[in-house]
């Protein structure tokens, strides 16, 4: 199914997915951390016809203990996510909420593509594995490698301004996971990323596909957007802060602030660093 277009559907949506009765529909047994697929369905009487939507739903409580990110904080990041990058205007983020489900309280996130899929699909794939050097035109570049039997072959993704949006989003989310797995186009072709769980730590860990940009200067229409979030961020009472300080450790909440102001200074789509892997495993 595709996803909300417009500011009124996008309420619709968030409100359904708020206060809409949850009924599980099964698990996705590939997911690290326990993650149901579930139907939500409005309250009966608050819309003249019944109205279900389905969505992905991680509860707390399934979230499987991690080194290097505080224990129990998964579904308040996949939240934080939607908001930032509703904040920012990339609207790459499905609509996502924090609420009381089956399992206890867990992120609910609207679900993208065929509703009755066992995984998110789009139209069409972002993030592709070519022959080594043949590079598409509108695609660009990212790692060259290694395939099945040896095969040399290059990670290469679209060259498109809505997924350029979506990698500087990463860079202020400090995305830990973004395989080409978790961008999506709907039959509409509007792009949507998904499973946000490893962002937002306030130590640098950028680990994504989308370094195609690296080092290139960010486009006017990111610093406006930049300065804006920053600005926010800025003031404790913004209605940014007080979402993201109920949802995130208070030291995440300030990286985030120091990463935003640091992008917009050096005015750069950001290089892979040192002392941490650059590419997820597996990167599709």
């Amino acid at each position: 199914m595709d996803g909300p277009r417009t500011e009124s559907e996008v309420a619709q949506v968030l409100d359904l997915l708020d206060q809409g009765s949850i009924e599980v529909v099964g698990r996705v047994v590939d997911a690290s951390n326990l993650a149901v697929l579930v139907d939500v369905v409005a309250a009966e009487g608050s819309l003249p016809q019944r109205v279900t939507r389905r969505a992905i739903y991680k509860p707390v409580r399934g979230e499987r203990p991690l080194w290097d990110f505080p224990e129990g904080t998964l579904a308040g990041r996949e939240v934080a996510s939607w908001v930032l990058s509703r904040a920012l205007g990339y609207g790459v983020v499905p609509p996502t909420v924090l609420r009381e489900g089956p399992y206890g309280v867990g992120s609910v996130q609207l679900w993208i593509g065929d509703p009755f899929a066992p995984t998110q699909t789009g139209a069409s794939d972002v993030v592709r594995v070519v022959p080594a050097g043949r590079t598409p035109p509108g695609w660009v570049a990212v790692v060259d490698g290694e395939g099945p039997g040896g095969r040399a072959v290059t990670v290469v993704h679209e060259d498109a301004a809505d997924l350029r949006g979506a990698a500087v989003l990463d860079a202020v989310l400090n995305n830990s996971d973004r395989k080409g797995s978790h961008l999506v186009r709907d039959g509409a072709g509007v792009l949507w990323g998904f499973d946000h769980g490893l962002t937002l730590h306030e130590e640098p860990k950028l680990r994504t596909v989308l370094w195609g940009w690296a080092g290139q200067p960010l486009r006017e229409q990111d610093l406006t957007k930049l300065a804006g979030l920053e600005q926010d961020l800025a003031d404790a009472a913004s209605a940014l802060r007080t979402s993201l300080d109920a949802l995130l450790p208070g030291g995440d909440v300030r990286a985030l602030a120091a990463r935003v102001g640091r992008l917009r200074r050096e005015r750069i789509h950001p290089r892979p660093g040192r002392g941490w892997p650059a590419l997820p495993w597996p990167p599709l």
